[in-house]
């Protein structure tokens, strides 16, 4: 027993083996394996007894090969609570942070119980002397801090198979498993906010009714309540603060036990999911973790093996590197580090059948020695393995660090968030006389961006509003960002808003704004289901969600952060539209093109595969783009004649389709352009966002002057009757 331990009884221990990492029930009894590169010892303490803070049973880990420590203890089962404590060199200034007082979470666990208990602990690292991080704790403290969990990994996935959704036809859902459920009253209410609440049928009938084939959740890597956040009574609400990345979140799990029943729940999740055909895509923060600054606690990496987990300042070690805004930066550039990321990775995609990964602030991944390289390890293993490569894979392109905005110059595989989307769309209905001339390459999958290198349409992830920032409603209700109930004094947040209250900051009984906010919600929602590209829909959107202006709600668990499921009539005819137009873009190939438009003619008519059409019904011309003035202009894609084909190689029904796209506040005529195919010569209106619902279907002439109201989008079908 090490210095400091509690009393425990003896226990068996054999040699066991290095490999897997983690905690490992092989039926009769528990493998563990815990790497530390320069710890001169491993300790694990057994907390066997339900509701005991006190260990049962520690034991010395008696292998030690390929810098991992491991042993086997006979007839230990599942369900048994687990930490880790590591002997070794305490030596801040050198980078050494082996401290035997510590209990630490194994970085490989696959369920964590209990919080930080920030209130009970001498956290003195965080809230003493900025030097105390030199002095070693002697005392050892096991109460209050999460343990690690032993568990089955066993579970009857009855045949599940991963919807596989093609790129081209990929509508993502950016949710939030408790948000999306904790207020439905559609959901029973001891399942409300959690995994089975998400997994519950009436959920899923909202999710499969509204359209959408991609459920994109927040962080649900178990993660802590940062201190600072205790400190104002807050929680940590969208879950960018990891702890464990194998582990899922407990805080979300119907059953509130302490033998990691939520993994089970977890997978329940994803099955149900599946088998109404909706994909699960995670968004995982490997770019930091929990423990901050070289003041922040000593949870589990730290503790480990501070020198290979972290990208330490050079010749000042004491000290981390930040490219990520927390205190620290993950080291995906160390060859364990990457380990530990990939095994990770690998683990939700087979053992939890996740379907993909957004990566958080994912250029700090492609950070090498000293500046980032789009070719380095981590891009590079990704793209050579056989499991992770077939995932979606969605990246932030961005981190904090010098030379750390890489919008467009991801691998191929690879999708990204495409911030410069985001401004041109917003700008453009809400900043009024913003040309046209921006929108060019938004409209039609950012060929500016990715087609160089070899990427089509599907590599922009298109979005108006996600979780950081407004939402749609608040976008277009408040000038300013409202961030008070954070208690920073409203100076978190982005201030580059592009948003617009359009006459009342905020809540307004005024129905003419009211109105002219609706509207203007349609517009984007329309101009995002009808661009080039892989769209996302912030959840909540649909339905007019409002955060009561709080662009940065990071750490609101609470009503403004949670959908509000009462209804209006406004918020109905919203969810309504948004329907409509998720479904015209489900049945309309030529919204979804898996090649970017190339502007020129067509062989057969010589029609041009995509024009730009003035409101005289002429094509634009290179003097028009730059005429800072126009606010109006129409695509039309010559579907009739173009041969589209899907991933698999079958060729799509495809047809011609006019979108008509008009930002200035005043009406304008719109002289309709020609049909592709002669013989007809018809347009029929199918989306008009003048209308609360955005249906109106009306036959048009081409050549036909007409009359369009100010700030409204219509797409028009060509060529044939609407049914339905």
């Amino acid at each position: 027993m090490t210095t400091g331990a509690r009393a425990a009884t003896t226990t068996h221990v054999l040699e066991g083996k290095s490999n897997p990492l983690g905690a490992q029930w092989e039926g009769r009894g528990v493998n563990f394996a815990v790497f530390s590169q320069d710890a001169s010892a491993i300790e694990i303490c057994l907390f066997e007894q339900e509701g005991s803070d006190e260990p049962s049973r520690t034991f010395m880990l008696p292998g030690h090969s390929l810098h991992v420590w491991h042993g086997y203890v006979p007839g230990l089962k599942p369900g048994t609570r687990y930490g880790i404590r590591a002997q070794g060199e305490y030596d801040p200034e050198q980078g050494r942070r082996y401290n035997p007082a510590k209990l630490l979470v194994d970085p490989y666990a696959r369920a964590i119980d209990g919080p930080v208990n920030w209130g009970r602990g001498a956290w003195a690292y965080v809230l003493g002397d900025p030097e105390s991080d030199l002095a070693i704790d002697t005392e050892p403290d096991f109460s209050d801090v999460p343990k690690s969990i032993v568990i089955d990994r066993d579970f009857d996935w009855e045949g599940d198979r991963p919807p596989a959704v093609p790129w081209a036809e990929t509508i993502i859902y950016e949710t939030h498993v408790k948000g999306l459920t904790m207020q439905c009253p559609d959901v029973p209410e001891h399942l409300r906010g959690t995994y089975a609440g998400l997994a519950h049928p009436a959920t899923i009938k909202y999710l499969t009714d509204l359209g959408i084939t991609t459920v994109e959740l927040l962080p649900v890597h178990a993660f802590v309540d940062d201190q600072f956040l205790f400190t104002k009574g807050l929680r940590n609400y969208w879950g960018y603060s990891t702890l464990g990345y194998f582990a899922p979140e407990p805080r979300y799990a119907a059953s509130q036990t302490s033998d990691g029943s939520e993994v089970d729940e977890f997978k329940g999740m994803v099955k149900a999911l599946h088998a109404a055909g909706l994909e699960v895509i995670m968004d995982v923060v490997y770019n930091h973790t929990c423990e901050g600054n070289h003041l922040g606690p000593t949870l589990s990496f730290r503790g480990l093996d501070n020198e290979t987990y972290y990208r330490l300042v050079p010749g000042k070690p004491r000290y981390y590197l930040d490219f990520t805004g927390t205190g620290n930066t993950f080291d995906a550039d160390n060859p364990d580090t990457l380990k530990l990321i990939l095994d990770s990775l690998r683990y939700w995609a087979t053992e939890m059948h996740i379907d993909g990964f957004r990566f958080d602030l994912a250029t700090t991944l492609a950070r090498g020695a000293y500046d980032v390289e789009i070719n380095g390890p981590f891009l590079e293993a990704v793209h050579q393995d056989p499991i992770l490569s077939q995932r979606k894979l969605i990246a932030e392109p961005w981190d904090i660090g010098e030379n750390g905005y890489l919008v467009g110059q991801f691998p191929v595989l690879w999708s990204e968030w495409n911030d410069k989307y985001r401004d041109a769309v917003r700008a453009f209905w809400n900043a009024g006389g913003h040309p046209i001339s921006d929108m060019g390459y938004r409209l039609t999958g950012s060929s500016d961006l990715y087609q160089a290198g070899g990427r089509g349409p599907r590599a922009s992830i298109n979005f108006v509003t996600a979780h950081d920032g407004f939402t749609l409603q608040d976008l277009v209700s408040y000038d300013e960002k409202h961030n008070e109930a954070n208690g920073e004094g409203n100076q978190d947040g982005n201030d580059n808003n592009l948003s617009n209250n359009y006459g009342v900051e905020g809540p307004t009984e005024d129905e003419q704004i009211l109105d002219l906010r609706a509207r203007q919600q349609r517009n984007m929602l329309a101009t995002l289901l009808f661009s080039q590209g892989t769209p996302m829909l912030l959840g909540g959107d649909e339905i007019g969600r409002s955060q009561e202006g709080n662009n940065n709600a990071y750490c609101q668990d609470n009503k403004i952060s949670w959908y509000d499921w009462q209804l209006d009539d406004r918020a109905k005819s919203l969810h309504t539209f948004t329907k409509l137009a998720i479904s015209i873009r489900k049945t309309q190939p030529m919204l979804r093109r898996r090649k970017f438009f190339e502007g020129v003619p067509l062989k057969h008519n010589g029609f041009k595969d995509l024009a730009w059409i003035r409101p005289d019904g002429r094509e634009m011309e290179q003097d028009d783009w730059e005429n800072g003035s126009i606010r109006s202009v129409g695509l039309r894609m010559a579907g009739d004649e173009m041969e589209e084909y899907d991933e698999e190689g079958n060729e799509l029904e495809t047809t011609s389709l006019f979108l008509l796209i008009h930002g200035g506040e005043e009406p304008i005529d719109f002289t309709l352009p020609a049909v592709d195919r002669p013989a007809q010569d018809k347009w029929y209106l199918i989306l008009n966002t003048d209308k609360p619902d955005g249906i109106e279907e009306s036959t048009h002439g081409q050549g036909e002057k007409l009359s369009v109201p100010g700030r409204t989008v219509m797409l028009f079908y060509g060529g044939a009757e609407v049914e339905g």
